[in-house]
């Protein structure tokens, strides 16, 4: 596989919003803010989405999800698959658009690649991209990440939503709420908890509540933390 570039978040976000442009002109305005993104997957870009016990059969403990990019297909771990586990439908979702960030920024890679044999001894398949919870800080893993953050929360819907709660787009300072919590709950100053306006945005967003603090600090919606003032010389 060719090295893995380095892409600017604002480059990654344009792809992902891309995908949802393109979902939107071929079969409408979204419903909701919710984004379908297993409806991304299988009715605009026409990839197969199935479910399979992933860590035996690519013998890996941690995988979650994986793309044959030559097959066109998504496999994500069963044990997210929401109709069985309805609690996991936000993790579920995050790995959808984490592969769909593969499909979108890194097949071209594995398309270079030369005749590759697979897992399973096949000379017809290529090997997949392999998505293992140990491997989140791989560039290729981050931007991954990165793109199924702007995919399933666009900053458009994140402010129209904020709007509607709060008025404008005031950040909320949670510095008193993680303290009272992480002391709740014992946690450590690496151990940031979810707020409780994070964990509402998330219901209507059907992510995770971590996944969706992450983002609303990234847009300056959230303060979890006191920011010291810049000294002027």
């Amino acid at each position: 596989m060719a090295k893995v570039p380095y892409l600017m978040p604002e480059k990654i976000e344009r792809a992902a919003t891309a995908l949802l442009v393109g979902y939107e002109r071929k079969f409408g305005p979204v419903d909701g803010v919710s984004v379908p993104v297993d409806e991304i997957l299988e009715s605009h870009l026409g990839l197969t989405l199935d479910f399979a016990d992933l860590p035996a059969r690519l013998g890996c403990p941690d995988v979650l999800g994986a793309t044959w990019i030559k097959e066109r297909n998504v496999v994500i771990d069963q044990s997210l698959d929401p109709d069985s586990h309805p609690g996991k439908e936000g993790r579920y979702r995050f790995t959808v658009a984490h592969e769909l960030g593969h499909w979108e920024l890194h097949r071209h890679l594995f398309e270079e690649m030369p005749g590759q044999l697979s897992l399973f001894g096949d000379e017809e398949k290529q090997e997949p991209i392999v998505c293992r919870t140990r491997s989140s800080k791989d560039p290729m893993e981050w931007q991954a990440d990165a793109f199924a953050g702007y995919l399933l929360m666009p900053k458009e819907r994140i402010f129209r939503v904020w709007r509607e709660k709060f008025g404008e787009l005031t950040p909320y300072l949670a510095v008193d709420e993680v303290a009272d919590k992480s002391a709740r709950w014992g946690l450590s100053e690496d151990n940031t908890p979810t707020v409780d306006i994070a964990k509402e945005m998330a219901k209507r967003f059907l992510v995770s509540g971590q996944a969706m603090q992450i983002r609303l600090v990234g847009l300056n919606l959230i303060r979890t933390k006191i920011v010291a003032p810049a000294l002027v010389g």
